[in-house]
């Protein structure tokens, strides 16, 4: 029996198509996947019925179809975007953060945006599950503001080149889900959709995966999605799930509209990265990678921090083809922190 949203419940999705376990689960079509998170973002489903709703869809796995569904009514329904006048990187880390080795994307785009390459990051403030340090938590540590409005935000892009949007202030509908997903214990599709909320309307997606397979899964999702608005999509192998290089022979996967996805490797080691992720690690992510990034910016340290800040400035630099190959992308890094633009934009940022 149909109401306001449609004929397709929670609870008659989990009874009829989604709920009977991973191996017997039918997916949804892209309707009823767009229904169902309409109703989640009204705070309709009953407690129970939401958890197990989403750890059928954990169980089953979401395809891009219904993924796709997922970012468009996100979109619609609770994504406020200020676009700036910049054409920005959007990058897209894991909102839950990291809790073992240093952030070094506040770093490396602070980096890339010397270059001539704008970037925006995002995130919340301890998602979960993991609720451990990501942008935000780094650029407080920086004493940079993150509490802004989107509009701040954009104004921030095209003033600096580097921007942040906090989840609280864009994504209003999809924060206010917090306290449901910290009783979940386990990641959801939130967690994938709300990386791809594109505040800024950008036009590139830098991300990371720890199986190519889910590159191909963020692609087809974008593909899928009416509202995304990304037309090319750059993600590689990052340490814990976020977007910082792993050290070592890493998989990088490239989509472009009208494309096939493609992948290539970046030894890492050809590009001055000769290291292990452990020489990575920090005891305090927060306040060892805001040091990091301010002794790296001002050319204090030529270490692997060092090289990690410059070869992931170099894969936003590509990502947004200012730069015809990854070597490319390297040297603008390092000449962008060696004649100390890269600290000036820092210094921009931390004043704005």
């Amino acid at each position: 029996m149909s109401d306001a949203h449609g004929e397709w419940p929670l609870k008659r999705l989990m009874t009829e198509v989604c709920g009977s376990g991973p191996k017997s689960a039918e997916d949804m079509s892209r309707e009823q996947a767009a229904e169902a998170f309409e109703r989640i973002l009204d705070g309709e489903p009953d407690a129970t019925t939401l958890g197990a709703f989403w750890l059928a869809n954990r169980w089953k796995r979401n395809n891009g179809e219904e993924l796709g569904a997922y970012v468009d009514v996100m979109r619609e329904e609770s994504v406020q975007t200020a676009e700036p006048d910049a054409d920005p990187v959007d990058c897209g880390a894991n909102y839950d953060g990291k809790g073992r080795s240093a952030l070094l994307g506040v770093a490396a785009g602070v980096v890339a945006a010397a270059a001539g390459t704008p970037v925006v990051v995002h995130s919340g403030d301890h998602v979960p599950t993991q609720k451990q340090d990501a942008y935000k938590h780094v650029l407080d540590a920086l004493d940079v503001r993150t509490d802004l409005s989107p509009e701040e935000s954009a104004e921030m892009v095209d003033d600096v080149g580097f921007g942040f949007y906090y989840q609280p202030n864009f994504n209003p509908v999809v924060h206010a889900l917090w306290d449901r997903r910290d009783q979940m214990g386990v990641r959801t599709f939130v967690n994938t959709v709300e990386t791809l909320g594109n505040p800024a309307n950008a036009n590139v997606y830098l991300g990371s995966f720890y199986h190519l397979a889910f590159a191909k899964k963020i692609v087809d999702t974008v593909q899928e999605s009416e509202r995304a608005g990304f037309s090319r999509v750059l993600m590689f192998q990052g340490m814990e799930g976020y977007d910082d290089v792993r050290p070592g022979s890493t998989t990088v996967a490239e989509w472009s509209e009208g494309d096939e996805l493609e992948d290539f490797t970046v030894e890492t080691p050809e590009h001055g990265m000769d290291f292990e992720s452990d020489d990575l690690a920090v005891e305090d992510v927060a306040a060892d990678s805001a040091t990091i990034t301010t002794e790296v910016l001002a050319g204090e340290r030529d270490d692997q921090f060092a090289d990690a800040v410059a070869l992931n400035a170099a894969l936003r630099i590509y990502a947004r083809e200012d730069a015809d190959s990854i070597r490319e992308g390297l040297d603008l890094a390092r000449d962008a922190i060696a004649d100390g633009s890269a600290e000036d934009v820092l210094a921009d940022l931390q004043s704005f």
